[in-house]
């Protein structure tokens, strides 16, 4: 593959393509193209019509305005930035904190024929020269970006010779510091707008709040507001709040009352195994998912429940990100999570397809003890949080005012076990560093092994002196796989070790024997999380945690909180009127199917066969006097509750009861 510089030259001299000119082309202003769009639509989703607001969206965002879209969680978003782009000039720059979701949407952009990359801090420098190129030289639509890569000198450069045509950002909640995930690193896209002007951003959420809402379009610096909201109301779905003791018992009540697909999410990975095991001896067909599993169990696991091969998955919050299933029947909640826009976009997940669905949140005596101290543990002692940067470095080998850009794989257990530290502990101490901007924590690693060609097919053969092994995996490899030459592809060595009827292991060893000769840059699976050193290590005096990323988060977490224990304790007000409430819908009505409102109307159903009971007892009796046995057998209702209406009637003074016969007072 020719190599470009930084500069935009190639290795002899030879200037490429000139910095782009700000622009903005003249389709912007040109009326909305009904019938293009139908085209794209049909094309590359196969549908034949938009769902509701996708439309209202598009058209705004090609219009060329600054656009904040509010849609629930399922409602199509990644398609109001994936259609405008493909029916304009450019490219489209993808703003998202998760990995996992970047490869999700652009494996599946890339099986539609729509070529897509991604750059993130856990590829290598090379990875990422490769994929800026990419989007330079090869007519790709879309580029998936961390928000810390946003602001490198690398991709600024790189960024003078591309055309974009959009910013999408995903996720957008977290450039508010009032965002239950606020993440400093996306301020860095207010900069970057500055390197596009007359570029419009897409901005897209699950879950704002009024104040959030208003923060996110001052952040990202629009140029006026512009909200297109769709209700959060999910008229299908029953918001239900279990109190219990024994969660696996009422789990068990709920599948078997609720056929079809359900998802279980627990807090912990070790009780996603624990409980999908127990459903299994109850005899359910069940399976666990969590961040810790290998890729390949990942996929298997997923295909199986989307399928239906598998009816349900115990899981972690890892599980159902950018997964569109719409026939989940039952989203159950074995805790609460620590925020009620974290329980939104997760039962949410429930009844896509608009049929009746239910989203179950289990709670007991000790939960609200848990809540809090999930508070204590996501914010621990800020000279904690200074230790633990200073051991970093000590663990990593990292000198005094040196490591800036370095990554270092990182393996928790160790670090834990070498310094006598709480694993949860350091987890969120690492969450503040990276929040402050010292580094960068990342979890959701790349862990499937991907490959490039770095030299051209017909030079491949050429003087090469390969030995049959190698040119029979190169075959293989070439055989199995399209797009080697121009872009990264992962693979599997396990199936190319079957298709070279060879190990994996041996597999493995030619791939590294290639990358050495230059003939393919392998990247092997990676494992395990990475810690990337967004600046020098720096003094603990000189260290500093900034308010708004410990104190004032910590205040907002703990109104959370109270938002969540509120919701698990109140019997009042329906749970989708609260819930709606909280998200700024104050005209929102019951819902009528909760089990606040199903109560509710049980209740209110009671009392008016209660009063029809005593109405006709009054009657009755009338000015006669009549033996007990004889009113409670002449009156067509049951014996207990006719009992109950006549002892009501004694209490408040209106009949009397002596000698075992009554009469009105």
């Amino acid at each position: 593959m020719e190599k470009i510089k930084e500069n935009g030259e190639k290795e002899n001299g030879e200037r490429v393509r000139t910095p782009r000119s700000d622009l903005r082309t003249s389709f912007l202003h040109s009326p909305f193209p009904h019938s293009l769009f139908s085209e794209i639509l049909k094309q590359y989703w196969g549908y034949d019509s938009f769902r509701s607001l996708q439309e209202e969206i598009i058209t705004s965002v090609y219009e060329g305005n600054d656009t904040l879209g509010l849609m629930p969680t399922g409602g199509g978003k990644s398609l109001t930035f994936q259609a405008p782009t493909l029916a304009m000039e450019g490219l489209c720059i993808v703003v998202t904190p998760l990995i996992a979701l970047m490869k999700d949407q652009v494996d599946n952009l890339r099986h539609r024929g729509i070529k897509a990359t991604t750059v993130h801090s856990g590829m290598s420098r090379e990875e990422i020269l490769v994929a800026l190129d990419n989007c330079i030289f090869g007519n790709y639509k879309f580029l998936y970006v961390s928000p810390e890569r946003l602001n490198t000198e690398l991709f600024l450069n790189k960024l003078n010779y591309m055309t974009v045509c959009l910013i999408a950002v995903d996720e957008s909640h977290c450039i508010s510091q009032w965002g239950y995930d606020f993440r400093p690193s996306y301020l860095n896209i207010a900069d970057l707008r500055e390197h596009l002007p007359g570029v419009p951003v897409l901005a897209l959420t699950a879950t704002a709040t009024p104040d959030v809402i208003d923060d996110i379009q001052e952040k990202l610096h629009f140029k006026k507001k512009n909200v297109f909201r769709k209700s959060f109301e999910r008229k299908n779905v029953a918001y239900i709040v279990r109190k219990t003791e024994d969660k696996l018992y009422e789990i068990i009540k709920i599948l078997n009352n609720v056929p079809g697909t359900a998802i279980i999410y627990v807090r912990s990975r070790k009780r996603t195994k624990e409980i999908a095991v127990e459903l299994v001896r109850a005899g359910f067909d069940a399976d666990f998912f969590h961040a810790g599993l290998t890729s390949d169990d990942k996929i298997r696991k997923q295909n199986n429940w989307k399928s239906g091969q598998c009816r349900i998955i115990v899981c972690t919050n890892a599980f159902g990100m950018g997964i569109d299933k719409p026939d989940v029947r039952v989203v159950i909640h074995y805790e609460l999570p620590g925020s009620l826009e974290e329980y939104f976009q997760e039962a949410g997940r429930a009844g896509r397809d608009e049929k009746k669905s239910y989203a179950v949140a289990l709670y007991s005596s000790k939960d609200q003890g848990q809540l809090k101290k999930q508070l204590t543990d996501t914010f621990p002692d800020k000279e904690f949080v200074k230790d633990v940067y200073e051991k970093l470095a000590y663990f990593f080998e990292i000198g005094m005012h040196m490591g800036i850009e370095t990554g270092h794989n990182f393996v928790i257990e160790q670090f834990c076990s070498a310094f006598h530290y709480n694993i949860t502990h350091v987890h969120y101490a690492l969450k503040i560093l990276d929040l402050s901007g010292y580094i960068e924590y990342i979890e959701d690693t790349d862990k499937q092994s991907k490959l490039l060609f770095t030299t051209q097919r017909d030079d491949l053969y050429k003087g090469s002196g390969f030995n049959a092994e190698i040119e029979k995996l190169l075959q293989v490899v070439l055989r199995s796989y399209t797009g080697l030459f121009s872009d990264y592809v992962y693979i599997n060595e396990t199936l190319l070790a079957q298709r070279a009827e060879t190990t994996p292991h041996q597999v493995y060893e030619g791939l590294k024997f290639l990358s050495a000769n230059r003939i393919i840059h392998y990247v092997p699976a990676k494992k395990v999380p990475v810690i990337y050193y967004v600046q020098n290590r720096e003094e603990l005096k000189y260290l500093n945690i900034p308010r708004p990323v410990y104190e004032e988060r910590k205040e907002r977490q703990q109104k959370r909180i109270e938002a969540v224990i509120h919701y698990g304790n109140s019997d009042i007000e329906c749970r989708s009127r609260t819930l709606l409430r909280y998200f700024g819908e104050k005209s929102a009505g019951n819902c009528g199917h909760c089990d606040v409102c199903l109560a509710k109307r049980h209740n209110e159903t009671e009392t008016s066969t209660m009063n029809r009971i005593i109405r006709t007892i009054l009657e009755f009796v009338g000015e006669d006097e009549f033996a007990l046995d004889k009113i409670i057998y002449s009156i067509r209702f049951p014996k207990a509750q006719v009992i109950e209406a006549i002892r009501f009637l004694c209490d408040n003074g209106q009949l009397i009861l002596q000698d075992n016969k009554i009469r009105k007072l």
